[in-house]
């Protein structure tokens, strides 16, 4: 079952889940939760353009370098990670669906690739695998509400939350 706003605000208030900094109540849609873009993001570095790689052997730190900016140009059809400023922590027993907002999809920015999945068990910021489908530079900036995340109740908690089962958990 997805949550409303009213089941959100009643979960925040319990602490059951916990969403820091807390979502201002103009965050807090009908069924979804506006997240905010920070100010890190990883670009792919130029060395590794061209280069042929193993998927599965792919190390990211080798092939991304980290860069804080309050503004980024993503020129068209390149990917960029970003992180969300939100931590989202969730209990046992709820999940999350991670979406784009139209507005900007409409524009031509997809928000994430394929992982929009936020596994029960969560303590966690989100990453965002951004890429830019439009014909022209996009400028992004920290602090657009540019993702929202949906949460669902599971019929049963799981047995391996992702805090402590995540491979990539800690590092987010």
């Amino acid at each position: 079952m997805i949550l409303s706003n009213k089941d959100v605000e009643e979960l925040l208030k319990r602490g059951t889940i916990s969403i820091t900094p807390r979502p201002e109540p103009e965050q807090i849609g009908p069924g979804s939760i506006d997240l905010t873009l920070s100010n890190e993001f990883w670009v792919f570095v130029h060395s590794a353009k061209g280069k042929e790689f193993e998927l599965d052997a792919i190390d990211l730190d080798e092939v991304t370098k980290k860069v804080v900016a309050d503004k980024i140009v993503l020129k068209p059809g390149e990917l960029i990670l970003g992180k969300t400023v939100e931590r989202i922590t969730l209990p046992e027993n709820i999940c999350g669906q991670l979406e784009g907002r139209s507005k900007y999809a409409r524009r031509g920015l997809a928000i994430h690739v394929t992982s929009s999945f936020i596994q029960p068990g969560s303590d966690n910021r989100q990453v965002l695998e951004i890429t830019n489908f439009a014909p022209y530079s996009i400028v992004l900036r920290a602090g657009t509400r540019c993702s929202q995340v949906i949460l669902e109740e599971l019929k049963s908690p799981t047995t391996k939350p992702y805090r402590k089962f995540g491979k990539l958990a800690a590092r987010q």
